[in-house]
């Protein structure tokens, strides 16, 4: 679930690039990054941190070029160091600069082909693999017979034969020295990526990025999404490309539109915003079939608002914010360690007893994972005098992880994986807890984007899309997770 964003413009286009990646901040705040070319040489800035402490008002000057790319990283299990920030860059052929989000499938079987070709990694990255991949074929289409020089005839055929080696999830943007910047999308669209148009004086100007509003933000028009399966080219003359490289095998991750998305985003032509209003119209119908009162509904800021609003109005009851949050505590969904999730929820939230107090109260959270933070919010909210505590997600049970990027538990640790819900209920000290069905999601997505005719619900069903995902890939994954874990934990003890 990280952010990635690249511009080819007429004008230096590094506050630009510093903007958006600012727009897209809430994907990903483990670390950040930026490289523009000039025309000769790439300049690169990347770190540990948020955008405005790894890039700042000193390195701007540095930072020189009319195309570029950038990034901010949510970290996978194992992925924290600051060499493993991006983008990443490889000199041959023409030098090329990529970001990426999403996670590939079969990065190990890649990353011993690498080796066997005498391409050796210099990370545990699956975005360097993808990287050297798209290197090794686009250097295939450079022969003496052909030329040495790039056209759009050349970097298609490569990137379509990046496109069939390459398993997994992938939104990428990739630098050309030079020539542009080349999107690419994987064949299920997993992962969002959309494409805008501005107008200059002399030519058009072109942009790609996760969501859209870092996009308009920079005053470019939408042209909607790079499609599942389809490559972009942005070329530094101004002028856009478009080829479908395989087929598509439309599976959009709708875990996007539960959480990982801002509101005001369009992915694949479907409104974040207005499906999580549906699915809060859904879980109210389901939370009726309870037949319990309820005084006020509150949301756990900020993802739940949307819901939590429809939700009090199928109810008739009264819309409350009852936990108030400190702005300045980042997502504690994509920060890496349960102890610094623990931590941060008791600063990030301070519940106002003038709203909950002697009342029957209904949270309404975007979704339940391990629920430990959930435990913490119903006690909250009971030490400040609420006489009853329900709680309720905006999406179905999580009982699967997602192996496309989204650095979820692994299965034993899913709340829902082995607990009923009202053993849910107990655990989280809730008089009842309600969940939105699958069928009611999915419902709530598909109503703005007919197109689609199945997303990704991996995370809630345990059906990847993609066939190399099976028990025996899991439990592999699975293990890495548990070894990487044990690695930070044990670094963690060192420091302290």
């Amino acid at each position: 679930m990280c952010g990635v964003i690249g511009i080819a413009a007429e004008h230096e286009v590094v506050g630009e690039i510093y903007d958006g990646l600012a727009t897209l901040q809430h994907r990903g705040q483990d670390a950040a990054g930026m490289m523009v070319f000039d025309g000769n040489q790439f300049h690169t800035k990347r770190g540990n941190g948020l955008v405005r402490d790894v890039i700042t008002a000193a390195d701007i000057p540095g930072l020189r070029g009319k195309i570029g790319i950038g990034h901010v990283r949510y970290p996978t299990a194992g992925s924290y160091s600051v060499d493993e920030a991006q983008p990443f860059f490889v000199n041959s052929p023409f030098g090329l600069g990529l970001v990426h989000n999403g996670n590939l499938t079969n990065a190990e079987k890649l990353r011993k082909e690498l080796a066997r070709e005498g391409r050796h990694l210099n990370t545990a990255s699956d975005s360097e693999v993808l990287l050297n991949v798209f290197s090794r074929e686009l250097r295939r289409q450079l022969t003496p017979e052909t030329s040495q020089r790039l056209t759009a005839k050349k970097l298609f055929a490569a990137a379509e034969k990046t496109a069939r080696r390459v398993r997994g999830s992938y939104a990428a943007v990739i630098l050309v020295a030079e020539y542009g910047i080349l999107a690419i999308r994987d064949p299920h669209g997993l992962r969002p990526l959309a494409v805008g148009v501005r107008k200059n004086r002399e030519q058009k100007e072109f942009a790609v990025a996760s969501e859209d509003p870092a996009l308009t933000a920079l005053g470019f028009h939408s042209l909607g999404d790079v499609q599942p399966g389809e490559a972009v080219w942005l070329s530094a003359a101004g002028k856009i490309l478009r080829r479908q490289l395989v087929p598509k095998k439309w599976s959009p991750c709708i875990f996007e539109y539960v959480y990982l998305a801002r509101p005001d985003s369009q992915i694949d032509d479907i409104s974040v915003y207005r499906s999580r209003l549906r699915a809060g119209e859904y879980l109210a119908e389901e939370i009726k079939k309870a037949k319990i009162q309820i005084d006020v509904v509150v949301p756990v800021p900020d993802t739940s608002r949307t819901s939590a609003l429809t939700v009090a109005s199928k109810l008739k009851v009264k819309y409350r914010e009852g936990l108030i949050k400190n702005r300045y505590i980042g997502r504690t969904f994509i920060m890496p360690t349960q102890a610094k999730r623990q931590k941060s929820i008791r600063c990030k939230l301070i519940p106002l007893p003038l709203e909950l107090r002697r009342k029957n109260v209904l949270l309404v959270d975007d979704s339940i994972v391990r629920g430990n933070t959930s435990r913490q919010i119903v006690e909250m909210v009971r030490a400040a005098g609420a006489k009853k505590v329900y709680f309720a997600s905006a999406s179905p049970p999580l009982r699967s992880p997602c192996v496309y990027g989204v650095d979820m538990p692994s299965k034993k640790e899913f709340i829902a994986n082995n607990l009923s819900i009202p053993q849910i209920a107990k655990r989280l000290k809730a008089d009842a807890v309600f969940y939105l069905p699958l069928a009611d999601l999915v419902k709530s997505c598909e109503f703005g984007g007919k197109k689609i005719p199945k997303f990704c619900t991996a995370c809630f069903d345990g059906k990847y899309p993609t066939k190399e995902v099976d028990a025996k890939y899991l439990k592999i994954t699975e293990k890495q997770r548990d070894n990487s874990r044990g690695e930070e934990q044990e670094e963690q003890m060192t420091l302290l």
